[in-house]
């Protein structure tokens, strides 16, 4: 019988909140051809002339409120989700993360030194993006094939209708939904619109019509739009919650052109003067919570919404180590290790 285990995907974070440290990072990270798409030497150009001589001191600034005693957020929290699931697991649970460290190619050297065989790769988005999913999952196969090519593997797709996912988000919000409120805000991360472009086959569906995400289509099955807004219908329907309650923006955009819109920032100063006053946010593209949700979200968003004329706002917390979620990853843990070849 092969020797099998699991590899656990996710974007990364900076070793510090030091801003050589921060620069590190948002250098190999810019640098990924799938995050700008662009020539290389323009995306050179853009990234060392551009971006990083200012950034990383705003982004140690914003990594600085949210650092734990433990270090990252994102890594700690990720480091425990990891650790609740092999406990629970016949097989070895490594993490690996598309940039920083832990490193994905570090995690398949462990691997390949534990004498694994086979592994189930699970990217850690539930929605399809070139920039986040794709990158993760062709970063682990690449270290594959350079450092343990004898090593078969199986793939986790999106899963971001899954009913036992919508389960464990509804868990998580429940608390929340519970309590008094007036609107709830669907806040996912936000891509260039020539991403979602680029992943239409036909070139000819996504955002050349209005209704583009309703109308079944093969660009459905990479299209990150799409997957959010069936996220969305997926819980507003079991949750039972009214259309005119909720709505979905996207967040995150980095330079000037066009992302996904509406952007959250200016949908949160905009719904006070819409008479919402008491503001749930969830950020389901997110299963940990990171500097997206902790900073941009949970701090400088509420501070955009009570200074617009907000009474009350709270951000749902992430899966992060909800028990839900982590049965739901032993489950699929599961089938993958009871699986005969």
């Amino acid at each position: 019988m092969p020797r099998k285990a699991v590899l656990l995907l996710n974007l990364g974070s900076p070793d510090s909140t030091q801003v050589s440290d921060v620069r590190r990072y948002l250098r190999q990270f810019l640098m990924d051809e799938r995050v700008i798409n662009t020539r290389a030497w323009v995306r050179w150009m853009v990234v060392h002339l551009a971006i990083l001589p200012r950034r990383p001191i705003r982004s140690a600034e914003a990594y600085s409120r949210v650092w734990t005693e433990e270090g990252s957020p994102l890594i700690v929290t990720s480091r425990r989700f990891r650790d609740r699931v092999a406990e629970k697991v016949g097989v070895p649970v490594y993490l690996g993360m598309r940039y920083g460290n832990p490193s994905t190619d570090a995690a398949i050297e462990q691997a390949k030194a534990d004498g694994i065989d086979e592994l189930l790769i699970v990217p850690l988005y539930p929605h399809y993006a070139m920039s986040s999913y794709e990158s993760a999952l062709v970063c682990a196969t690449d270290a594959i094939a350079r450092l343990h090519p004898g090593m078969r593997y199986e793939v986790v797709q999106p899963f971001y209708r899954d009913a036992d996912y919508i389960d464990a988000l509804l868990d998580q919000s429940e608390p929340y939904l519970k309590g008094e409120w007036d609107y709830l805000l669907f806040s996912f991360h936000g891509i260039p619109e020539s991403h979602l472009r680029m992943g239409d086959p036909s070139h000819a569906h996504c955002l050349c019509r209005s209704d583009c995400c309703e109308v079944e289509h093969p660009a459905h099955a990479t299209c990150y739009r799409h997957q959010c807004f069936e996220t969305v219908r997926a819980f507003v329907r079991a949750a039972g919650i009214p259309a005119d309650k909720y709505g979905v923006s996207f967040q995150s955009r980095l330079g000037r052109e066009p992302w996904l819109r509406p952007y959250t920032d200016q949908i949160l100063e905009s719904l006070p003067s819409k008479g919402v006053k008491k503001l749930l946010v969830i950020c389901p593209a997110f299963v940990t919570d990171c500097l997206e949700t902790l900073e941009e979200i949970a701090m400088e968003g509420k501070e955009t919404f009570l200074g617009a004329g907000g009474e009350s706002f709270a951000q749902i917390p992430c899966l992060n180590l909800n028990e839900r979620w982590i049965e739901w990853m032993v489950s699929r843990i599961r089938g993958f290790e009871t699986a005969q070849r």
